[in-house]
C-alpha cells in the first residue's frame, strides 16, 4: 500500500513538473530573449511580488479544465462569485482550479506529516472531500461577510442619497455622487452603486438596473429599497421622503436586532453555567465539606 502511494505521488509530481514547464513557457522564452538581447530594466520589489502572484494565479487557473462542469453550474458559481465581489473571468477559473489543487495539497501534507499511514483510505478520502468542498465553504463565508457589510452600510448610503436628492440632484446623479463620496466608508455598497450607474449610462432602464442590484447582492433590505424606488418611480411619489422614512426604519430594525441579541444572552449563558461554572463552584464550596465528612466517617468506622 505504501509503495503504491509513493508511486502515485511520484507520477503526480512528474505530471505537475511537466505542466509547470508548459505554463512557464512564455517566461522561459522571455528569459532566453533577455539573455540574447540584454536590456537591463530596473525591477522593483513590488513588481516582482505582483509578477509572482500573477504567475501563481495563472498556474491555478490552468487546473480548472480538469473538472467537468455544465453551463448551468458555471452560471450559479458566477452568481455566487459576483455576490462575493469577484466579477473577473480569471477569478472563476481560479475558483475551479483551487477545487483541484487544494485536495492534492492536503494529500501531500498528509503524506509528509505521516497522517496517511494511520488509515490511508480514510485520511486521503477526507482530504479529497474537504479540499473539494473547502472553496465552496470559503465562498459562502465571503458572501455572508459582504452581505453583512452591505446591510450595515445601507442606512448611511440612504441618508446621503436623501441629502443629494433634496439638494436638487436627480436620482441618477445622487447615486453617482453617493458612490463617489462613500467609496472609502462603504466600499462594498458603493461598488454596487457604481455598477448601477454604469448600466444606466449604457442605456439600461433605471428599474432594470436597480433590480439587477438586488439580484447581485441578495440582501433583503436592499431588495426592499429597490422595490420601493421602482414603485415611487411608477406612481410619482416623493423619492426623498420615501428614502428618509426607509432609512429611519432600517435604523430602528438594527436597534431591535441588537436588543433581541442582548435578550438571548441569558438563555445562551445557561449551558456554560451548567457545564463549566456550576461544577467549579460545587467543587470549591462542597469539596472541603466532603473531605471532612470522609475523614469523619473513616475515623468512626475505624473506632
Amino acid at each position: 500500500m505504501g509503495f503504491a502511494m509513493l508511486s502515485f505521488f511520484a507520477v503526480f509530481l512528474l505530471i505537475a513538473s511537466g505542466g509547470l514547464l508548459l505554463f512557464y513557457r512564455e517566461a522561459m522564452m522571455q528569459r532566453i530573449s533577455d539573455v540574447i538581447n540584454p536590456n537591463p530594466k530596473p525591477k522593483s520589489l513590488l513588481g516582482s511580488i505582483q509578477s509572482t502572484g500573477l504567475s501563481i494565479g495563472g498556474v491555478v487557473q490552468h487546473f480548472e479544465n480538469v473538472l467537468p462542469k455544465s453551463q448551468a453550474e458555471i452560471s450559479v458559481v458566477k452568481q455566487r462569485l459576483i455576490r462575493a465581489g469577484y466579477r473577473k473571468e480569471s477569478e472563476l477559473k481560479a475558483f475551479y482550479g483551487s477545487k483541484v489543487l487544494v485536495p492534492l495539497l492536503l494529500c501531500v501534507m498528509s503524506l509528509v506529516s505521516g497522517l496517511g499511514s494511520l488509515s490511508p483510505l480514510f485520511v486521503y478520502g477526507a482530504c479529497l472531500v474537504v479540499g473539494f468542498l473547502g472553496p465552496d465553504f470559503w465562498l459562502g463565508r465571503q458572501i455572508k461577510k459582504r452581505q453583512g457589510k452591505i446591510r450595515r452600510g445601507l442606512p448611511d448610503v440612504l441618508d446621503l442619497l436623501v441629502i443629494c436628492i433634496e439638494a436638487g440632484l436627480s436620482l441618477d446623479q445622487a447615486t453617482a455622487r453617493t458612490a463617489e463620496e462613500l467609496a472609502n466608508a462603504q466600499p462594498q455598497l458603493c461598488d454596487e452603486l457604481r455598477v448601477v450607474v454604469l448600466e444606466q449610462r449604457a442605456g439600461k432602464p433605471r428599474a432594470d438596473a436597480w433590480r439587477h442590484l438586488s439580484e447581485r447582492t441578495d440582501v433583503d433590505c436592499v431588495r426592499n429599497v429597490v422595490s420601493m424606488l421602482v414603485q415611487s418611480e411608477q406612481f410619482g411619489t416623493s423619492i426623498g421622503k420615501t428614502l428618509r422614512t426607509h432609512s429611519d426604519t432600517l435604523r430602528t430594525q438594527r436597534v431591535q436586532q441588537v436588543e433581541e441579541q442582548a435578550a438571548k444572552t441569558t438563555i445562551k449563558l445557561i449551558f456554560p453555567l451548567v457545564f463549566f461554572i456550576f461544577p467549579s463552584l460545587f467543587l470549591v464550596t462542597l469539596g472541603p465539606a466532603v473531605i471532612i465528612m470522609a475523614e469523619s466517617f473513616k475515623n468512626l468506622f475505624n473506632n
